[in-house]
């Protein structure tokens, strides 16, 4: 028989477990959802990652935005699963070794994560992006984890190069799941996404708004404990309006074929030669 005592003490663990659950459960529903789908070669993708995101690891922000990163951006779809990137095969490349980063490390705050993004897009904003593998010296990193993502599961096997000149000809053909999974998840956006950057704030676009996020983010909080970074001057900074383009953006193009491209520079060749 169980005494009465026990009884009292089971019931106020109980209790304990269900009010934290329902507060963990509430704070997790009142964080804001913040999404930023990009390319890695726009440079205005790279200036928002390296001079304006890095705002919301403040103390008291992080714990309010839940934060997806998603490096596909402009790039197209062909058939059997190949693609092409905006910025050529260099931006498949780096697309892809930031997408197994984010795999290999999810947690926002587990410090791998964005740091090694952050170290690659400052590279390509001070146009150094071949420098990529520099950053696991810098962030102290094993490449290990980051090769494996090509060469297992989501990879091609049996390939015995370095992983640059591996990815170089590998990213020109096969279009990893990983990338995938990113391609499908771009184009679900409604309304679709017309340039990069591309940044949502709890399912609503900010266009070309986007780098007054935190605005938006701190006007869309619903918790009682607003962080002090929520300042008046950012619940008071989102537009009634239209936001003014300032047209720092990557637009979407039509990305020539190379085979239409020769065709195109026979016929001027044969014209200018009167044929």
């Amino acid at each position: 028989m169980v005494s009465s005592s026990t009884k009292t003490i089971l019931s106020l663990c109980l209790l304990c477990f269900l009010s934290f659950f329902a507060f963990f459960s509430s704070s997790q529903s009142q964080k804001v959802s913040l999404e930023l789908y990009y390319e890695s070669l726009c440079p205005y993708s790279a200036n928002f990652i390296v001079n304006y995101l890095p705002k919301i690891f403040s103390n008291d922000l992080l714990p309010i935005i839940d934060l997806t990163l998603v490096p596909w951006g402009n790039a197209k779809l062909n058939g059997n699963n190949n693609f092409t990137c905006q910025h050529g095969p260099y931006e498949c490349l780096l697309n892809t070794v930031e997408a197994c980063a984010i795999n290999i490390w999810p947690e926002l705050v587990s410090k791998l994560n964005f740091p090694f993004i952050y170290c690659i897009e400052t590279l390509v904003y001070e146009h150094k992006q071949k420098e990529w593998e520099s950053c696991f010296d810098k962030l102290g990193l094993d490449p290990e984890p980051i090769d494996q993502c090509y060469n297992g599961e989501y990879g091609k096997e049996n390939v015995h190069e370095s992983i640059y000149h591996r990815l170089a000809d590998f990213f020109l053909y096969h279009l990893m799941q990983l990338e995938l999974e990113y391609a499908a998840q771009t184009n679900a956006l409604q309304p679709p996404h017309k340039y990069v950057p591309w940044v949502v704030v709890d399912g609503k676009p900010l266009y070309e708004d986007y780098e007054n996020f935190l605005s938006y983010v701190c006007n869309a909080y619903k918790g009682t404990d607003t962080p002090q970074s929520c300042t008046k001057a950012y619940l008071n900074a989102v537009p009634k309006g239209e936001a003014k383009p300032n047209n720092l953006v990557c637009h979407m193009k039509r990305m020539i074929p190379t085979w239409e491209k020769v065709r195109s520079t026979i016929t001027s060749w044969m014209q200018k030669m009167n044929f």
